[in-house]
């Protein structure tokens, strides 16, 4: 594969990657975590969204210079039914937290396997996490509607002044053209909601873009300025 970016994701507020489904008893909405308790977002996921807004911005542009934009999109993102010559050219892997800390949390609860005192995955998805809880009101009454309480697991928030905790790689199998990397930059920037209960004040997002040489690619105003306009790559 010829380029990589990360994709790094500050959450600037309560965040449910959802799962789709929840635990019996105890929670109506659960996050999507893996084995050692650590959440995560299924890279299909993030590049559906990713896609999303860069439909968004597309459909604002006017005549020939959509459809130029609409086809640096479909080389990007791919088209439904694709062929082989339609395919997308990126791949999307989950948005993690640091591997350094996932590495020595999970060497850790290793060794400590066959104590009575262990570290669980419950123990790591607790300390990441917390449950929400709310319920529908009755226009009507002002009172609650009777059993419709649910509760949702959350991601806490980032602290201020903090690095984005979640990072996704982006692969791609040629390199990357100006016109690509301007719509992918466009399209990170309006990334601002993941997850469930978007609608609800949950999800509020931060994205960030970078290359190998970790340059942030969201603060180039040459490849913010470039897109909608029909220069030709460079």
């Amino acid at each position: 594969m010829s380029d990589e970016l990360k994709l790094k994701i500050k959450l600037l507020s309560d965040t449910t990657f959802g799962r789709g489904d929840g635990v019996a008893g105890l929670i109506d909405q659960e996050v999507e975590h893996d084995d050692c308790g650590f959440p995560y977002l299924r890279g299909r996921t993030l590049k559906g969204l990713l896609s999303e807004e860069c439909d968004n911005l597309i459909v604002l542009l006017k005549d020939d210079i959509q459809k130029h934009w609409l086809d640096v999109r479909n080389k990007l993102f791919g088209v439904p039914g694709s062929v082989l010559e339609t395919m997308s050219i990126m791949h999307v892997g989950d948005a993690c937290l640091p591997h350094k800390l996932t590495q020595v949390v999970s060497i850790k609860m290793q060794k400590e396997k066959d104590q009575q005192n262990k570290l669980t995955p419950t123990d790591i998805l607790n300390s990441l996490t917390t449950i929400r809880r709310q319920t529908a009101i009755n226009p009507e009454s002002g009172s609650s509607d009777k059993g419709s309480l649910r509760s949702a697991r959350v991601l806490i928030r980032d602290r201020p002044n903090t690095q984005a905790r979640f990072t996704a790689n982006l692969f791609f199998d040629q390199e990357l053209t100006k016109d690509m990397k301007s719509l992918l930059v466009v399209g990170v920037l309006a990334l601002r909601h993941l997850g469930s209960g978007r609608n609800r004040g949950r999800g509020h997002v931060q994205c960030s873009l970078y290359d190998a040489q970790k340059n942030n690619l969201t603060q180039d105003t040459d490849l913010l300025n470039h897109f909608g306009t029909i220069t030709g790559d460079k």
